[in-house]
């Protein structure tokens, strides 16, 4: 009886364990509901209505007028996002902050063929990036405004335009009121006039890139100001004159590349003293003219490219060149060297392509065969009639007399018959100013050059 009334009590106490349990969750279920600081969603922010308009508009200007951004992205900073676009929350409110625009994806947005700027781009009050990339085609010839530049001075980081024919005239000198402007990339578009000199105060540059374009006039003397600049790129354009002493007050550059251009006034001997330069490229401009300097090279001890072919220059090859420990790539070709070569350059550490090919060079050429095997191809000292080599079973360079021989015309062997028609390689250790421009030495180029150097036009 005991045991049968204990069962008849166990069974209201269960049922009142289970209401109250059910109730403890319906009371956690309406906390959750009434947003409780533990499991609440934080509702989105917002974005003020007319910088979507301007967002809209901007991007319309480039995409063409049949563009339905409110309506295809009715919340391009959230649900339904804009490829291209990226957005930064500032005070409770979502602002675009990036906007790229081209054919680099397959959902890219493209420009339409008569794509043009927006005054409302520059609304966007918060925007650190603005790249378009094939957006304007030689077809629809278009500037780059003039105005409105210093609206985006307080916040525009990057400003990149690549692969642009139809984007000419000349580079406004209002882009130099960019004062937070880090990164200008200006590449393989049709931009012609002069360099302006206001770009010299863009105090917090990095990054300075003008290639491709039809460029003329001297570099200006105010890039000297850039102080904290780690690239610049001014190749493939029509600089002329002389190469400013005052770039030698870029202590940081790392970069300096002005190819394919008419520069006068020979090899400047500042460039000695920048010691953290890992890339001198200046071939291709063959009123340069002048000397190489005698000594001073071993100060270039981070230096990996040294491009100096088809610029003019006279004189003899210096020993002191065999000092630079990180040096890869040598090209001196093309020239009009004389006296000898210094045997100690075939000691370079890192050296992995070496052409002197196309000079006045005279004498006996001391390197080992060792090293003619290990370089291959990579090195280049024909076309130097009064050069020569001594006699060796274990390799030769190419398209150079033996010593003994030397009196008579190079002889042509096996090694120089690449295409097996007897004619000597051609060797170009510069990079071709159109990109149809291909060749063997060039690919090497690049297989060297992609070791030594680090970002692109």
């Amino acid at each position: 009886m005991r045991r049968a009334r204990g069962g008849r009590l166990l069974l209201p106490l269960a049922a009142l364990f289970l209401a109250l349990l059910l109730l403890s969750g319906c009371a956690a279920e309406g906390e959750h509901e009434e947003g409780s600081p533990v499991a609440a969603e934080e509702p989105e922010a917002p974005m003020e209505d007319k910088e979507k308009a301007a967002l809209y508009a901007a991007i319309g200007g480039f995409v063409g007028k049949a563009w339905n951004g409110s309506g295809l992205f009715p919340d391009p900073c959230g649900q339904t996002p804009i490829q291209g676009v990226s957005c930064d929350l500032f005070n409770g409110l979502w602002y675009p902050t990036v906007v790229s625009i081209g054919p680099v994806l397959d959902n890219s947005l493209q420009c339409a063929p008569d794509a043009r700027f927006s005054p409302q781009l520059f609304d966007l009050r918060r925007l650190k990036s603005l790249t378009f990339y094939a957006c304007f085609p030689a077809a629809n010839p278009t500037a780059i405004p003039a105005a409105s530049w210093d609206k985006l001075a307080g916040t525009l980081e990057t400003l990149e335009f690549r692969s642009n024919p139809g984007l000419s005239g000349a580079i406004p000198a209002s882009l130099g009121r960019l004062g937070s402007l880090q990164s200008l990339v200006l590449v393989d578009n049709n931009l012609t006039g002069a360099v302006p000199p206001e770009l010299g105060g863009l105090a917090k540059l990095r990054r300075l890139v003008l290639s491709g374009n039809g460029l003329s006039g001297p570099v200006p003397a105010t890039l000297g100001g850039l102080k904290g600049l780690l690239k610049m790129d001014l190749s493939n354009n029509r600089l002329d004159g002389r190469i400013p002493p005052e770039l030698a007050g870029l202590e940081s550059l790392t970069l300096l590349d002005l190819r394919n251009n008419s520069l006068t006034g020979g090899l400047p001997g500042f460039v000695l003293g920048m010691a953290a330069l890992q890339d001198l490229l200046l071939s291709s401009n063959p009123l340069l003219g002048g000397t190489l300097m005698q000594r001073g090279w071993e100060k270039m001890a981070s230096l990996a490219t040294l491009d100096l072919s088809n610029v003019g220059l006279a004189g003899a090859i210096p020993e002191s060149m065999a000092a630079m420990p990180r040096l890869r790539f040598l090209a001196l070709d093309h020239n009009r060297l004389s006296g000898p070569v210094p045997a100690k350059l075939a000691a370079l550490p890192s050296i992995g392509a070496m052409y002197l090919n196309g000079n006045n060079l005279t004498g006996a050429l001391e390197f080992s065969p060792a090293f003619y095997q290990r370089m291959g191809t990579r090195f280049a000292s024909w076309d130097n009639p009064g050069l020569c080599t001594a006699e060796t079973a274990g390799g030769a360079p190419a398209g150079v007399a033996v010593c003994k021989d030397a009196q008579d015309p190079p002889r042509v062997g096996v090694r120089d018959r690449m295409d097996g028609g007897g004619r000597k390689p051609e060797a170009s250790s510069s990079l071709p100013a159109s990109s149809s421009s291909a060749g063997m030495v060039t690919v090497l180029w690049w297989s060297v050059l992609a070791q030594g150097m680090a970002m692109a036009l």
